[in-house]
C-alpha cells in the first residue's frame, strides 16, 4: 500500500510565515540583549568609579545588518579592551624591565598628557634630578631637592642661598602592583545569553499574534 502527502499551498505558505516570525523573533531578541548588555557594562564601569568615558568604549554592533535572520548574532566590546580587561581581572603589574614601578605621589602631579606622570617626564618639566634613597621596610623613594609650592607640587627653589630648600618624596618604588579586580562582566554577559531564549519565544509568540 503506498500513501501519498501533497503539501498544499497553504501549508507552505504557513511554514514561509512561521519562518518569517522566527527570523524576525531571533533578530529583535539578539539586538535587545546586546543593548542591555551594553548598558549593564557601561553602568559597572561608571558605578566603579572609572569614569564616563571609559565606559562609552563599550560599543554594540548586530550581524547580519538590515536584514532578519535565523542565525542572528551581537557583539559587545571595547575600545578600550587593555584596560578594561585590567580592571576585570585584577591582574599582577609588573615592570617592563623587571627592575620598578614608579608610584607618583601628590607632589608629582600630573602628566601634561593626561593620566600618570613618569620619572623622566617629572625631570623634564621641573629642572630637578631625582636621587634614589633605598628603604629596608617599606617601598624605596625617588626624592628631589626644592621646595612644595601652594599645589603641594615639588618644585625647583627659588632662593640662591638654598633657603626653604627640603628633601621632597616624588615617586614610591615598588616592584609590583596588584590590581584591584573592580569589574564583573561575565555575570552580565552570562545573565544576557540565558534570557536570550525567553526573550526569543516571547518575541515569537508575539509576532505570530499580531500577524
Amino acid at each position: 500500500m503506498k500513501l501519498r502527502f501533497d503539501v498544499t499551498a497553504d501549508i507552505l505558505e504557513l511554514m514561509r510565515a512561521e519562518v518569517t516570525a522566527g527570523e524576525r523573533a531571533v533578530s529583535v531578541a539578539v539586538k535587545s540583549a546586546g543593548s542591555d548588555l551594553k548598558a549593564a557594562w557601561r553602568g559597572q564601569i561608571t558605578g566603579a568609579g572609572l569614569g564616563r568615558r571609559l565606559a562609552n568604549t563599550i560599543r554594540s554592533e548586530q550581524f547580519p545588518k538590515g536584514r532578519p535572520s535565523l542565525n542572528a548574532a551581537a557583539v559587545v566590546w571595547s575600545k578600550a579592551p587593555v584596560i578594561v580587561r585590567a580592571h576585570d581581572t585584577g591582574p599582577l603589574i609588573r615592570s617592563r624591565n623587571g627592575f620598578w614601578l614608579a608610584i607618583p605621589l601628590p607632589a608629582a602631579g600630573k602628566s601634561t598628557r593626561g593620566g600618570r606622570i613618569t620619572p623622566g617626564e617629572w625631570e623634564r618639566r621641573s629642572g630637578l634630578r631625582l636621587r634614589f634613597v633605598y628603604r629596608r621596610t617599606g617601598p624605596s623613594l625617588l626624592v628631589a631637592e626644592g621646595r612644595l609650592n601652594t599645589k603641594d607640587r615639588a618644585v625647583a627653589s627659588r632662593s640662591k642661598t638654598g633657603r626653604g630648600l627640603t628633601t621632597i618624596p616624588v615617586f614610591l618604588l615598588v616592584p609590583q602592583v596588584k590590581l584591584r579586580k573592580r569589574l564583573d562582566l561575565a555575570r552580565d554577559a552570562e545573565r544576557a545569553v540565558g534570557g536570550l531564549p525567553r526573550r526569543i519565544v516571547e518575541g515569537w509568540v508575539d509576532g505570530k499574534a499580531r500577524s
